[in-house]
């Protein structure tokens, strides 16, 4: 084992008493696994693959790794979801057995149900929905392959990982783009059907599991309108691996963009980033950074080679170089230089689409009743403004109270057409405290935006693993946490009808 003895008896499939799906304990379960899983890391560091290979194989094998792979999958948003075997797992008894039935040995994947869903451009995205079982194997071999994927992973990609989410992209984006001696051309990269078109042959040489699981779960194919259609290509969106999958194919694009633009006369790559490039990834949308169109120029061009390989292009429509002083889009967020100062707010189209779903849900509740109205709408703006408090996003706040107090003056015409509208303004706004119109029936008081505070994202300390460095992000989401409810204290105090 490249030379490490392996102790089979330390990682064996654990013993356990549990006798039924309410006596597993839990907190032994996920420490057997996530032990497991930190050995992986390590031995993924040290490049012993052979060891890393018998691992996966003792950790998909373990009982409690398939408990915490039906867990999953029987609590998360699509646990009613039917597959085309219309299955579902919703008793104890049907997740006891099964635990029984996530067998590798004879494994063989069924088609997943295509539907299409609404995209913000009209288009529809294609979903493929597994069956219950499908995900559930998909979940447990992804408990061992995420181990690897963040331990080989680009250091400054996002998406789809542990611990990591779009702020911490747009700290590094800024941390990369706000000095005065910080690059002034950016590459908004955009990849065409990333998901639809990855190769096969290049997952299965290169992805480090077993190979005929992974065959199964990229070649099921899929039915739509009661027809079987075959996957030649791709990894399907709505799997629970998918997104790792489609993470491992991209890692090595930062270090690919590195040696191509950093090599010198002599073909040796140079340590110091003398053309300022910087590459930000979340899954797969990412931007890069340069001194000159021409530096980005050739990233683009080592991008199409190293995309090639794997089977994907990029779009190019939407892949653009753009100075930062004219500004770009990333992540719902304007990133734009004004006076050599970088300001980041939330893009205009973000704003569009979001009040375009408010006017939908105010629209859609007109005969409701108040109460009824404001909580819909408070469980959208919580999430939007939450998402944009870290950003520049006073005046975008406002403007959506501005805009969404408009529409509501429409919805209490329309409940009241034929009487006099200022008769009924008192009956749906307010004043309480020093704070006036606000729209409430007494009990219910609807979220104002701009009075959500705007607290600075942390930057990720760069190399930190999830595996290893646990401590340090228990740590860093304990600080976000404290920091955000301080804030909201600060903004209560003085402001007695905050929500």
């Amino acid at each position: 084992m490249n030379g490490e003895r392996f102790n089979d008896t330390t990682c064996e499939n654990a013993p356990h008493k549990d006798s039924s799906w309410t006596e597993i304990d839990w907190t032994e379960a996920n420490d057997y696994v996530n032990r497991l899983q930190v050995r992986i890391v390590k031995a993924t560091k040290a490049k012993k693959w052979n060891l890393v290979k018998r691992l996966q194989y003792l950790l998909t094998h373990s009982f409690y790794a398939k408990a915490i792979a039906v867990k999953k999958v029987t609590q998360n948003k699509g646990k009613k979801t039917p597959g085309v075997d219309n299955q579902i797992w919703i008793t104890d008894e049907d997740k006891w057995n099964g635990i029984k039935e996530l067998e590798s040995k004879g494994y063989k994947a069924l088609p997943t149900r295509r539907v299409l869903i609404p995209k913000k451009n009209g288009k529809k995205r294609p979903l493929s929905i597994p069956t219950i079982k499908d995900r559930a194997i998909q979940t447990l071999y992804l408990l061992a392959l995420q181990p690897v994927e963040e331990t080989l992973a680009d250091e400054h990609s996002y998406g789809f990982r542990l611990n990591r989410c779009c702020q911490d992209a747009c700290e590094q984006a800024f941390a990369d783009l706000s000095l005065k001696e910080s690059a002034q051309w950016v590459l908004e990269g955009d990849i065409r059907g990333c998901f639809d078109n990855i190769s096969h042959e290049w997952m299965m040489e290169h992805i480090p599991m077993d190979k005929r699981i992974l065959q199964q779960f990229i070649k099921a194919g899929y039915v739509f309108k009661r027809k079987l259609f075959p996957t030649n290509k791709g990894a399907i969106q709505g799997g629970a691996i998918s997104p790792t999958l489609a993470n491992y194919v991209l890692d090595g694009l930062e270090e690919h963009i590195w040696n191509n633009i950093n090599i010198g006369a002599r073909g040796v790559v140079k340590t110091k980033n003398l053309h300022k490039v910087h590459m930000i990834r979340y899954a797969d949308d990412f931007i890069v950074t340069g001194d000159s169109q021409e530096t980005l120029a050739k990233v683009k061009e080592s991008i199409v080679s190293f995309m090639t390989e794997r089977g994907l292009e990029l779009s190019e429509e939407k892949t653009l170089i753009t100075n930062i002083h004219k500004g770009f889009d990333f992540l719902g967020w304007n990133f734009r230089k004004y006076n050599d100062k970088l300001i980041i707010k939330p893009s205009s189209k973000s704003v569009a689409h979001f009040y375009e779903k408010l006017s939908e849900t105010i629209e859609q509740l007109l005969p409701a009743e108040q109460y009824l109205l404001i909580i819909k709408l408070n469980q959208k703006l919580r999430g939007w403004c939450n998402y944009h408090s870290a950003v520049c996003s006073k005046d975008t706040f406002e403007k959506i109270d501005y805009l969404l107090f408009k529409k509501l003056l429409w919805w209490m015409k329309r409940r009241h057409s034929n009487k006099h509208v200022h008769k009924y303004y008192a009956k749906y706004w307010k004043t309480i405290g020093r704070r006036k119109n606000i729209f409430t029936d007494g009990k219910w008081i609807l979220v104002s935006c701009a009075y959500t505070p705007i607290v600075r994202h942390p930057k990720l300390k760069e190399g930190m693993n999830p595996y290893l460095d646990t401590d340090y992000f228990t740590n860093r989401k304990k600080y976000i946490k404290e920091k955000r409810q301080k804030a909201r204290r600060r903004v209560a105090a003085s402001n007695p009808a905050f929500a």
